[in-house]
C-alpha cells in the first residue's frame, strides 16, 4: 500500500480503515500508534479539544464520530489508538491536516519525512505542572475572538531596533494578533496612538478575546522614552487598559512586553561552583478589582540596564522568538516567558567588554490561563 506524505509503506491489503492482517503490518500499526501519541502528548488541553473537533469535520473517510471520540479519544494514547485503527496507512496524513489547522507547523517536519526511530525529535512535553490537568479541568481564557496588538517601537538611538520589529511582528503573527504599528512617536503622539487603540477595542467590545501591547524603546524606572526625549509613565499606560478605562477587556487578558532599561545599574553576575480571604461581600452587582488580568514581561530586573545587540536585536526579543520557534505554543504565557528567561540568564554576555547578566521580571493578575 501506497504512503502518505513520505511516511513509512504499510504492508496490509486492506483499505484505508482496513485492520492488519500480518503480524508485520501489527507491529507496525502499534508503532505508529505511539509515535502520534508522542505527538498528541505534547499539545496543551485546549489544543486537544480543538484537535478533536476539527478530527470529526474533516473530509476524511471513514469519518470519525463524535460517539467515537466520547468513547475511544478521551486520552492521548486511546486518541491515537483510534487515528491508527480508523485510518490505518492513511493515519499520519490525517494527523498532518489536523496539525496544519491548529495551527502546529513545529510538529509538521516529523511527520513530513515519517516517524521513523532516527527521526527529528518533537518538543518535549510541557512541565508536569500544566500536564496534570485533564481536558476540561483546566481553566482558560476564552481567546476565540480578537487578538488585538498595539507594537510600538523607538528606532532612532537604537541599533537592532528594527530587527526586533521584525521579530515581534513574526511573532505577533504566529501567535494570530491583528496588530497596530507606532514607530518612532512623540509623547502626545504614543498617547493619542494608545487611546485610539483602546478606544477601538471598546467599540468592539464583544468580539474582542485578547490584548497585547509592546513598548520597545530607551526607559528607565516606571517609564519609557519617545522620539522627543519625553518620559511616558508606565502605570499612566497600564491604567489607560484597566477594567475602568476599557470595560471591552473585563476578565479578558491583557499583556504588556516592555523592551526598555529600568536604570542605569549593570549586574556582572556572580561565579558560582554549581552546574549550569473570604469575603463577607454579598451585594448582587457583581464587581472586579480595577486591576486584573494583566500580565506584564520586563526585560531586566528594576533599576537595572537592558540588552540589545546592534544586529540581532534585544536580547529578549531574540530569546522569545528561539523558544516559540523550538517549542512553538504549547505553553501557557507565565510558563512561555519562564523558558524564555531560562534562556536569557544562562546566557553569558558583554557590555563595553565587561561581563553583565540580565534576568527577566513577570508581573501577573492573570486569573486563568493563556495559551496562544
Amino acid at each position: 500500500m501506497e504512503g502518505s506524505l513520505g511516511v513509512r509503506h504499510f504492508s496490509s491489503s486492506g483499505g484505508p480503515g482496513a485492520p492488519p492482517k500480518t503480524a508485520q503490518a501489527t507491529e507496525e500499526m502499534q508503532k505508529l500508534t505511539l509515535d502520534m501519541k508522542e505527538t498528541l502528548d505534547v499539545l496543551t488541553p485546549l489544543e486537544l479539544r480543538s484537535f478533536r473537533d476539527l478530527l470529526k469535520k474533516l473530509d476524511e473517510e471513514p469519518r470519525v464520530t463524535q460517539v467515537q471520540l466520547e468513547l475511544e479519544g478521551d486520552s492521548t494514547w486511546k486518541l491515537a489508538r483510534l487515528l491508527a485503527k480508523q485510518y490505518y496507512a492513511s493515519a499520519p496524513r490525517v494527523l498532518t491536516k489536523v496539525l496544519q489547522q491548529l495551527p502546529r507547523a513545529d510538529l509538521l517536519p516529523r511527520w513530513e519525512s515519517g516517524p521513523a526511530a532516527n527521526g527529528p525529535v518533537i518538543p518535549r512535553k510541557r512541565a508536569r505542572r500544566s500536564h496534570e490537568y485533564e481536558d476540561g479541568d483546566l481553566d482558560l481564557y476564552d481567546l476565540s475572538g480578537l487578538r488585538k496588538a498595539f507594537l510600538m517601537c523607538v528606532k532612532k538611538t537604537r541599533p537592532g531596533a528594527s530587527r526586533d520589529v521584525e521579530l515581534m511582528e513574526q511573532w505577533l503573527g504566529q501567535c494570530l494578533f491583528e496588530h497596530t504599528q507606532c514607530i518612532d512617536p512623540g509623547k502626545k503622539e504614543l498617547i493619542d496612538r494608545l487611546t485610539s487603540f483602546r478606544d477601538g477595542l471598546n467599540e468592539i467590545k464583544d468580539e474582542i478575546s485578547c490584548c497585547l501591547v509592546t513598548l520597545m524603546s530607551h526607559g528607565e524606572n516606571g517609564f519609557i522614552k519617545t522620539t522627543d526625549d519625553e518620559k511616558v509613565s508606565l502605570e499612566l499606560i497600564f491604567d489607560m487598559f484597566n477594567n475602568k478605562n476599557c470595560p471591552a477587556l473585563h476578565e479578558k487578558p491583557k499583556i504588556f512586553i516592555i523592551q526598555a532599561c529600568r536604570g542605569d545599574r549593570r549586574d556582572s553576575g556572580v561565579e558560582t561552583d554549581d552546574e549550569p480571604m473570604d469575603s463577607d461581600d454579598i451585594s448582587e452587582k457583581r464587581r472586579l478589582p480595577t486591576f486584573s488580568d494583566y500580565f506584564i514581561i520586563y526585560p531586566t530586573q528594576s533599576d537595572h540596564v537592558a540588552l540589545r545587540h546592534p544586529r540581532t536585536g534585544s536580547v529578549m526579543i531574540q530569546a522569545m522568538t528561539d523558544v516559540f520557534e523550538k517549542y512553538g505554543n504549547k505553553w501557557h504565557i507565565a510558563d512561555f516567558f519562564t523558558k524564555v528567561n531560562n534562556k536569557v540568564v544562562h546566557t553569558n554576555f558583554h557590555l563595553r567588554e565587561e561581563p553583565v547578566k540580565v534576568s527577566l521580571v513577570m508581573e501577573s493578575t492573570l486569573t486563568k490561563s493563556v495559551y496562544f
